[in-house]
């Protein structure tokens, strides 16, 4: 095909041509146009393949970005594909096969071509269904997404999906919320097949059983519930409403669930299958519905019926016969009594209408003195009550403390509970039974004594012994069975004791003439480290009870409590010699802080800053209260020392009151405290060591400040009498409870709840040391809630007041 340009040079040449110009032959300008032709399509063609190959690179270019890009989208599939823990598994036609990935080790999977033996790593259902999948797809295309539970108890998903004409299967291990889904979902399954067993297992029991929903309808019966209401199936039932129990018997359901208890249980008759049945009903809430059993007691409720007749015409017999008979039941309570076991024991009839345990009459008839009298009673009944777990019946001899005596059969009843008998033999065995149990009483009260009791006769045999006698001296039954001599019992002894003292003073008490024989007791500390007290007492028979007891326990105790007393005495002891010690010891570089401050605090030692000065000021007061400690713990060392003399002197009351009173006005003023203070006209003065009496005062309205509370009030009153001074602090605080006052006069007691006070407790301490010295006392009056009252007596001549206490 010609260009249009072409085709434009070419045109002229064609038939029906115009006259030629400038008068030139045709054929000349044939040739011309001839070879002008051929070069033009020359050129043309030239062009022509030269377009051709351009666009050619052109595509060719195209093409290679394609396929660049598509390299690209494949290396980013790829890496996506390995960025996932998974396994994939591709199946071409044929055998072909390609896996590719692996999975973590946890999950149990194998990696390569063993992650399709799925019964390694598989349950064998599980397994069967996974291969199950995997072949349908192969054959027919068909896809499935699963997720499956590994042997080592992980979850794996596993997608299958027809590509391109090849099976591709995708194994990966779930996590998150994938993971949680997987377990719920199996853990549906679980429960719908535990369901469906369930609610096959009701299928075939012989009760009826329901399920209700919300609304207290129908919504699942089981087999016997149909064939109860005689419905075609279960369906039928449920779509009918078809109710096997009365309107009443349902409510009561209702209302049982809704209160919250959420259980009834009722006994009630219903028409089952066309025929009257008794029913024992259960039903419980289940979620919002509730779910029910009925158990058919038509057989038991008439074997009870019959029973009753029978029961009740044994009853009319028994209470005919002279014997008490007492019938009680499984638990325990009074079943039945004839008249005759109400005479015998004197029972009251509204006593036993209520049915009292076997256990309360025996209490009632022990506390009316109408029982025997055994060493242990809670045995005896113990023993007694046995027979509800016996199979044999048991017969016993009761002698009475009325000179009665009462043969008693416990039989146990075949459904449970004991029958008992009471025939009074008095008449026949009265002698007997009192010679009896005197000897029953003795032997128990010796068997039970803690002591080891051996009574010897006359001739100095052995004639009575108690267990605890035996096993303390290690004697062997067949020695003591034989009736033995004293000499050969207490060379017996001899084994655990060897000094012959004791032995030999014992012989003599057994074997003495009647006349001379009189009662002995020692102690004796055996080898292997017990400590017994012996003592005989002759009987006036002629026979010698010898008692041993062990106070082992209590020589130990009493050994330890002693040794205990002088370690705390030494421990007190090295307490105070260590506290003297420190005190000294902290004094004087206590006393050099003090000095070095007041010279910081001095203005001609150099200006000090505001702070500075403040700063001063607190190591003033610190190392004031602590030099007061000091000294405090100084003083109640010499006092402990007894090496604390009194400067004595004539002390004036108002202004040794006075002198306190300053020292405490700075912290009156700081908590906002009134102080009254009341001291009679003649007060005058007294004979004692005046910085002392002012320490006490001090000591105490401090603890009288520190307890009260801000805006309170604090009082000081000042008393004489004949023979001594008193001084009395209040304040309007909590006070002290009475558990605690006999605890706040020790050192270092502190009871500061619910007050400002805190000290280390020893200005109560000082106050009464003080006091004491003086020969005084000193008191706190109990007034709880309503404050703090402490009351101080000192004698008016502190000299003469020591003397006579020396």
């Amino acid at each position: 095909m010609l260009t249009p340009l072409a085709a434009a040079i070419l045109w002229p040449a064609t038939a029906d041509a115009a006259p030629l110009p400038f008068g030139s032959t045709h054929s000349e300008l044939g040739q011309l146009a001839v070879s002008l032709g051929l070069v033009l399509v020359t050129t043309a063609t030239t062009y022509v393949f030269a377009r051709a190959r351009i666009r050619a690179t052109e595509r060719e270019a195209e093409l290679r970005g394609t396929i660049a890009q598509l390299q690209s989208r494949l290396d980013r599939s790829e890496a996506l594909l390995s960025a996932e823990p998974q396994i994939i598994a591709t199946f071409g036609h044929g055998e072909e096969l390609e896996v590719t990935g692996a999975l973590p080790t946890t999950t149990g999977v194998p990696g390569g071509r063993r992650a399709l033996g799925f019964g390694a790593w598989l349950g064998p259902e599980e397994a069967a269904r996974v291969e199950q999948l995997v072949d349908t797809l192969r054959e027919r295309g068909e896809g499935f997404d699963t997720s499956v539970p590994t042997r080592r108890g992980g979850y794996v998903a596993l997608d299958g999906r027809a590509v391109g004409g090849r099976a591709v299967v995708r194994i990966r291990s779930l996590e998150g919320e994938r993971l949680t889904i997987a377990e719920l979902e199996a853990r549906q399954h679980a429960t719908q097949a535990q369901l469906a067993g369930l609610k096959a297992l009701l299928d075939g029991v012989p009760q009826p059983a329901w399920m209700r929903d919300a609304e207290g309808k129908l919504s699942w019966v089981n087999a016997a519930y149909v064939r109860s209401v005689e419905a075609v199936d279960a369906d039928a039932a449920v779509a009918a409403g078809m109710e096997l129990f009365d309107t009443t018997v349902r409510e009561k359901a209702g209302a049982a669930a809704a209160t919250g208890g959420g259980v009834f249980r009722y006994k009630t008759p219903a028409i089952a299958a066309g025929e009257r049945h008794v029913f024992d009903i259960h039903e419980i809430r289940q979620g919002s519905g509730r779910a029910g059993l009925a158990v058919d007691v038509t057989d038991l409720e008439d074997m009870r019926t019959d029973l009753s007749r029978r029961v009740a015409s044994h009853r009319k017999t028994l209470d005919e016969l002279t014997t008490g008979v007492a019938i009680f039941r499984s638990d325990g309570r009074l079943a039945f009594h004839n008249h005759a076991f109400r005479q015998l024991w004197r029972l009251d009839s509204m006593f036993l209408q209520q049915e009292p345990t076997d256990s309360a009459i025996l209490d009632r008839l022990r506390a009316e003195e109408a029982l025997p009298e055994p060493s242990n009673y809670r045995e005896w009944k113990a023993q007694l009550q046995e027979a509800y777990r016996s199979v044999e019946p048991r017969e016993h001899w009761w002698h009475l403390p009325d000179s009665r005596t009462m043969r008693v059969v416990q039989t146990p009843n075949p459904e449970g509970g004991v029958t008992y008998l009471f025939d009074d033999v008095s008449e026949r065995i009265d002698l007997e039974s009192r010679y009896n149990a005197m000897i029953r009483v003795q032997r128990e009260t010796l068997d039970n004594l803690r002591d080891g009791v051996a009574v010897f006769g006359s001739d100095g045999r052995l004639r009575l012994y108690n267990p605890v006698f035996a096993q303390m001296w290690k004697l062997p039954a067949t020695e003591l069975s034989a009736s033995p001599h004293a000499r050969r019992i207490f060379s017996l002894c001899r084994v655990l004791h060897q000094p012959p003292e004791p032995w030999e003073m014992l012989t003599t008490a057994v074997t003495a003439m009647q006349e001379s024989r009189l009662p002995v007791s020692g102690r004796i500390e055996r080898a292997d480290g017990a400590s017994i007290d012996i003592a005989s007492v002759p009987m006036p028979d002629g026979a010698t009870i010898v008692t041993f007891s062990d106070v082992s326990a209590g020589v130990a105790m009493e050994r330890a409590l002693k040794d205990r007393n002088e370690a705390l005495e030494a421990a007190d002891r090295l307490k105070n010699a260590f506290v003297k010690h420190v005190s000294y010891e902290l004094r004087s570089p206590l006393t050099n802080i003090i000095g070095f401050t007041e010279l910081l605090a001095d203005p001609s030692t150099g200006p000090l800053t505001t702070r500075q000065r403040e700063y001063a000021g607190h190591i003033l007061e610190s190392s004031a209260s602590l030099y007061t400690i000091i000294n405090d713990i100084l003083d109640l060392a010499t006092i402990d020392a007894g090496a604390m003399e009194l400067e004595l002197s004539r002390v004036d009351v108002r202004s040794a009151v006075q002198s306190a009173v300053e020292g405490v006005r700075g912290r009156l003023a700081g908590a906002g405290l009134t102080l009254e203070i009341s001291i009679p006209a003649g007060a005058g003065s007294f004979v004692a060591d005046e910085n002392r009496v002012r320490q006490v005062l001090f000591n105490l309205l401090s603890n009288a400040i520190g307890f009260s509370p801000e805006g309170g009030k604090v009082s000081l009153v000042v008393g004489r009498n004949n023979d001594c001074m008193t001084f009395t602090v209040s304040d309007n605080g909590p006070g002290i409870p009475a558990e605690v006052i006999e605890k706040v006069f020790d050192r270092f007691e502190s009871h500061t709840e619910g007050s400002r006070h805190r000290g280390v407790g020893l200005g109560l301490s000082i106050v009464r040391s003080f006091v004491e010295l003086h020969g005084g006392k000193v008191w706190i009056d109990p007034s709880q809630g309503q404050g703090t009252r402490i009351t101080c007596t000192l004698p008016l001549d502190a000299g003469a007041a020591r003397l006579a206490a020396e």
